[in-house]
């Protein structure tokens, strides 16, 4: 018998929260949302007020067997899930599928999984937050209308199976408009002068590197300038010192703990989510999904403690931040280790990284700011007004910086400032070489995945529990892809004036170079171009954010969830009929030029299975021809030359045992076709230079692989076979699957034996993941 039954979202988290409870609690996992609207229907009752239709998800049967049949016997029942609008839905549905009676329920909340918090909220239980469940709902629904409304028209206007989502696709745009910045950033040259002085002190010789105020538009400005340096006269002219104060970031949010994340330890959005979700669930953090910089008077009282026993008390400063997010939302706390008193924790590499740059962020925004003097020493040039400058800094007192400083998305290594030697005013400097080196004005970078994230929560786009899943569906969706971008070599003017003379180099510098980006795809940059000619609103960075903000009202109670859905579907649903009525289709059509041999044009554009190029016009009397892009080619890039290139394909390469070995592209990618049988092309061979001995060598290397498999054959019916795979031996018999029951030896599965398991074993379906398009 069951007395007290908490239920909670995962078993990771029941596991932690059972050992703070007496042997009269049973905690179990709901294993996450345990029903959904249906994938096959829409599931929302347009005519009804909107109203969704729920269903248990397959997985979920189980569970809810297991968890309705404990809860019938148990006297209360805790509801345990997290304090946002995912967890509280999940109590809300769980009430509605157990059939729970109101009586014996009990919703708890915390923010730390610890014995404090989980006995504290087990003395303070409250009741189902309705508005909180009608905020979900009400994304949910609204999401759920415009994917399954959209959706169709980009089978219909663009290719199958492709699919829209109302804040995946505004994340898309974001993306796009920066690929066109880039595309159509027009960089600038200018000459950054800088200098290297020396000059006598009382330790002998120091060295000073100073840079020009002004820069210089053209080469012959910047040679003229270093001329008039020949015959100059270089003096301190003014030493200013001030001192600076510098402040800690506030302990961290979920967009900033992803964003630090990424740049200090190279981990994705979904990683850093993940590992957080890990550490919370063991008891180690408070919850990871928050946009919240307020910290408990429990926190900073554990977080004075600490920086006095380990820093001493000069290195104290109590303070609470503001939360200023557009939209934040729940009263949650920020991201804090729960237990600050410990600086490491157990666990693996990724947890402890994680877990450190958490505890460090918390520690050093409660401690003093860091007291640093600058100073900026200006150089005169005695037949010029130009004046150079010489910076460094040092720090008088460190404060939070013993423990952690904040790193930027700009981060250079350029800026860096660092001692200089002791200079007074009227003291001569000697020139030991100057140098006039051009720069060039970059374009906006792209985005990274964190990046991206920050970009949102500025637009006030999202939630914190929103940013990966966004980012995950835009990448799954291939309408956006990471990968790095090669950049290409240019030309600088690099000038320098020593020992009375002026050389000039041209030297070479890579640019544009990126590792690890958001790019988007052919399909990405199509869908979004025609979302924006024929739903212009929907990615509207203004709506999006104002959609945001009625989720916030409902989720306080000043707004009715079903109203706000009926006010936004009525001209929408009139923009998806004017879009179904038009004859226009979009497949991001351009004309690349005309074939010098044929005299047809050639075109690049988006087909039912990919980006395409074509070669002639679509009528009735002659066919065009047809060819895949390459995976690294793309609409907006390939040229006319790369295009006609791809018509060279099919080649022939002759023979190999008496039959015709042939090199063409497909629709997966380049192939070699021998004997009917088929040999993908290795992404470092291409098809238009790959020569027969390599391509034999490619055959016969996949034929040893294929025989290497095989355990068993059977002279009597060549349709079975009994094979190695990936996951151990298996029978092949007409292109299905059948497992090998436990207990035979397949090295002794006779002919008789593997029909009777094809005839008993259902085939088994194909692990291997399909790529989502």
């Amino acid at each position: 018998m069951v007395k007290n039954l908490v239920i909670v979202e995962s078993p990771a988290k029941a596991k932690t929260i059972e050992g703070f409870l007496g042997k009269d609690f049973t905690v179990k996992s709901s294993f996450g949302h345990i029903r959904d609207l249906s994938k096959k229907n829409l599931s929302v009752d347009i005519n009804n007020g909107f109203l969704p239709h729920y269903e248990v998800t397959p997985d979920k049967i189980k569970v809810i067997k297991e968890l309705k049949k404990l809860a019938n016997e148990a006297e209360l029942v805790w509801l345990a899930s997290d304090e946002d609008r995912e967890g509280e839905a999940i109590s809300w549905h769980l009430i509605e599928t157990l059939k729970l009676n109101k009586d014996k329920i009990r919703r708890i909340v915390f923010h730390e999984i610890t014995r404090v918090a989980i006995t504290g909220a087990i003395e303070h239980p409250r009741g189902i937050d309705m508005n909180l469940v009608d905020a979900q709902q009400a994304r949910r629904v609204l999401d759920r209308l415009v994917g399954f409304e959209l959706s169709p028209i980009l089978w219909k206007k663009i290719k199958p199976a492709l699919s829209a989502g109302r804040v995946q696709s505004v994340a898309v745009r974001l993306i796009v408009d920066r690929e066109d910045e880039i595309k159509n950033f027009s960089p600038v040259s200018s000459y950054r002068v800088a200098g290297r002085f020396e000059l006598k002190t009382g330790q002998g010789v120091a060295g000073l590197d100073a840079e020009l105020q002004e820069k210089f538009e053209s080469k012959e400005q910047a040679i003229a300038f270093l001329n008039k340096c020949m015959t100059a006269r270089f003096t301190v002219e003014d030493v200013e010192t001030k001192p600076v104060t510098k402040s800690p970031a506030p302990p961290f949010t979920t967009s900033t703990l992803t964003q630090e994340a990424s740049r200090k330890l190279g981990f994705s959005v979904a990683n850093t989510m993940r590992i957080a979700q890990q550490l919370y669930e063991a008891g180690k953090i408070t919850y990871m999904r928050t946009d919240s910089v307020n910290l408990s008077t429990l926190a900073l009282a554990m977080a004075r403690d600490v920086i006095t026993k380990t820093y001493g008390i000069p290195y104290v400063k109590t303070r609470q931040y503001v939360t200023r997010t557009k939209g934040a939302q729940e009263a949650h706390e920020a991201i804090r280790p729960t237990y600050l008193e410990n600086q490491v924790i157990q666990g693996d590499v990724s947890q402890k990284k994680l877990y450190d740059l958490i505890w460090k962020r918390t520690i050093a925004s409660q401690m003093s700011d860091a007291l640093v003097e600058k100073t900026n020493v200006t150089i005169s040039v005695s037949n010029t007004r130009e004046q150079f400058i010489a910076r460094g800094e040092v720090i008088k007192f460190d404060g939070f910086l013993k423990v952690y400083f904040e790193s930027s998305d700009e981060d250079n290594g350029e800026s860096q400032e660092g001692m200089l030697p002791p200079v007074e005013p009227g003291q001569p400097l000697t020139r030991v070489q100057i140098q006039a080196i051009q720069k060039f004005t970059q374009p906006p970078p792209r985005y990274s995945e964190a990046s991206l994230v920050k970009k949102l929560e500025e637009l006030g786009i999202g939630r914190p529990s929103t940013y990966a899943p966004i980012l995950s569906t835009i990448q799954k969706r291939e309408y956006v892809e990471k990968s790095d971008i090669p950049g290409t070599v240019r030309d600088y003017d690099h000038i320098t004036l020593k020992n009375n003379s002026i050389t000039e180099e041209t030297k070479t510098e890579k640019t544009g170079y990126s590792k690890g980006k958001l790019i988007p795809t052919d399909v990405g940059i199509v869908v979004n171009h025609y979302l924006l000619q024929n739903f212009n609103n929907i990615l509207d960075y203004n709506f999006t954010a104002s959609v945001e903000k009625d989720f916030d009202e409902i989720a306080h109670g000043r707004q009715v969830w079903n109203k706000m859905i009926r006010d936004f579907y009525g001209s929408f649903h009139k923009q998806v009929e004017t879009a179904l009525s038009s004859p226009e289709k979009a497949k991001g059509e351009k004309l690349l030029g005309v074939d010098s041999h044929t005299g047809k044009n050639v075109y690049v554009k988006l087909g039912k299975f990919g980006p395409i190029v074509q070669l002639g016009e679509t009528n009735n009397t002659v066919k065009p021809r047809f060819a895949a892009l390459k995976k690294e080619q793309s609409i907006e890039k390939i040229t006319l030359e790369e295009a006609l290139d791809m018509f060279k394909l099919p080649r022939h390469l002759g023979e190999y045992m008496e039959s015709e070995v042939i090199v063409a592209l497909g629709k997966f990618g380049p192939y070699i076709k021998h004997q009917n049988a088929f040999y993908s092309l290795p992404r470092q061979d291409d098809p238009l230079t790959i020569t027969k001995e390599r391509a034999i060598q490619i055959i016969e290397e996949k034929n040893q692989k294929e025989k290497e498999k095989i355990i068993r054959e059977f002279a009597e019916d060549d349709r079975i076979k009994v094979l190695k795979g990936r996951w151990g031996p298996y029978i092949s018999m007409e292109k299905n699957n059948y497992k090998i029951p436990k207990g035979k030896d397949p090295l002794k599965l006779t002919l008789s034996d593997c029909l009777a398991i094809v005839k008993n074993t259902k085939p088994s379906k194909s692990k291997r993941k399909r790529k989502k398009t």
